[in-house]
């Protein structure tokens, strides 16, 4: 049973995955990890979403950042964004992840923040589990 689900929009965001992890493997929570584009593979991604057990989804992502927004828009699962700081020193990811629509909650922390990002998860599922 994973917890938590940790989604990369791709393999050049490992540094930053490994902060989350680094974090989680900490906790009594079990997660999983994943590279899957938003833009590359949708089809792999709604099918993840779907058939996941997990209780919130960490998505990591860079440029436009729209994993973590997809994810929110497919799930009713906390979703915690990481902006990457790939271009424009992360400015522009961290602003796509706030600036989500009404109704497509997505939480964000700061940018290159894995760690901040999985403490969150972690708070989130022990007032579940209280």
């Amino acid at each position: 049973m994973v917890d938590i689900a940790v989604i990369m929009g791709s393999e050049s965001d490992r540094a930053i995955a490994n902060r989350v992890t680094g974090v989680l493997d900490e906790s009594k929570y079990f997660y999983d990890i994943q590279v899957i584009s938003a833009h590359r593979n949708p089809d792999t991604l709604d099918e993840y979403i779907a058939g996941s057990s997990a209780k919130v989804f960490i998505a990591i992502a860079g440029l436009s950042a729209a994993l973590p927004g997809v994810i929110a828009s497919k799930t009713k699962k906390p979703v915690i964004g990481v902006p990457v700081s790939a271009k424009m020193m992360g400015l522009d990811a961290l602003l796509s992840i706030a600036q989500m629509p009404p109704g497509v909650p997505v939480a964000s922390v700061g940018i290159d923040n894995g760690a901040n990002a999985a403490h969150l998860a972690i708070r989130i599922l022990d007032l579940l589990s209280s």
